[in-house]
């Protein structure tokens, strides 16, 4: 009896034994005791199952892999630079690319010396700060295509910059014109609104498709250039009708209104520049608010126009 027990007991350690390393995996299995292998004493035998008991791993429940999920670590470390310049990065594409941000800064700290002048109180200074800034923003897109080192980042750096010069320094240069002549309140409200509408044209350019032939609204450049100029030339008109002139022109600037390019304007006939320039020098001021109420104006001629051959 006790020898039989003894067998019975080494099965079936020998059989747990087995069932563990299936369930790990292992192939180091027990080996099946033989007789001789048998302990002759109590003592012995009580030691041996001891020492069996001790060598077999406990059964565990098997456990299913959880799958693994990318951690935001794991994408910042594969993450790879995208490069400022597209192409490839020779010495004299680098000097263009950097000579074209260059005219981009320029239009960025002249905004910002625009708009510490007019605080100082010189406005006439300042408007002439925001007449440079116009050109070298038209400048710094000029190059870039000339110099074929356009770019995803020069864009993002333009539209900043014209958010800083045009969506910022010309409503401060606004105010800083109108708040002698008008309530304050009235010129905060036109600067403001200056602003604002400065902001949506601009993000509403960076998403929108682009058209070689007409701007949709009035952009930001030329409407900064008008309210540089305006203070400029200083007209002759009263305050109420300046602050309805700078709403309009901060209205149309977040229009649907189709207005034509420089590149189209420029290539009108010769005659019809030489009435401006006739106008100039005889009545300066009058000439310019005729050219900028004609501006304007073409917006909705030209929409009612598409409409039509719709």
């Amino acid at each position: 009896m006790r020898r039989s027990g003894t067998l019975a007991r080494q099965v079936l350690l020998v059989r747990v034994g087995r069932r563990d390393a299936e369930l790990h995996g292992g192939t180091d299995a027990l080996p099946e005791p033989r007789y001789s292998d048998r302990p002759r004493r109590r003592y012995g035998l009580q030691r041996f199952h001891r020492t069996r008991i001790e060598t077999i791993a406990p059964v565990s429940p098997a456990v299913t892999p959880t799958p693994m999920v990318e951690s935001p670590a794991a994408d910042e470390s594969t993450a790879t630079a995208v490069p400022l310049l597209p192409g490839e990065p020779t010495m004299a594409r680098r000097a263009k690319f950097a000579l074209v941000n260059a005219c981009t800064l320029a239009s960025l700290l002249l905004g910002i010396n625009a708009i510490f002048v007019a605080m100082r109180g010189d406005v006439r200074l300042a408007a002439l700060l925001l007449i440079a800034c116009v050109a070298f923003d038209g400048l710094d897109g000029a190059l870039a295509r000339r110099l074929g080192v356009s770019s995803p980042f020069g864009a993002q750096m333009d539209s900043l910059a014209d958010m800083c010069s045009f969506g910022l320094a010309a409503p401060v240069v606004v105010y800083a014109s109108l708040a002698g002549e008008v309530p304050t309140a009235a010129a905060g409200v036109a600067a403001a609104l200056v602003a604002a509408c400065a902001a949506i044209r601009l993000a509403r350019f960076n998403v929108s498709p682009k058209d070689g032939r007409f701007f949709c609204g009035v952009p930001t450049t030329m409407a900064a250039a008008v309210l540089a100029l305006m203070v400029v030339i200083g007209l002759p008109v009263p305050g109420a009708v300046q602050i309805a002139g700078v709403a309009l022109l901060a209205f149309t600037m977040v229009s649907s209104f189709p207005y034509a390019k420089l590149a189209r304007l420029v290539k009108l006939p010769p005659w019809v520049w030489l009435a401006p320039v006739v106008g100039a020098l005889i009545d300066i001021r009058l000439t310019f608010g005729l050219i900028v109420v004609g501006y304007l104006i073409s917006g909705p001629v030209l929409w009612l126009r598409q409409r039509r051959t719709i």
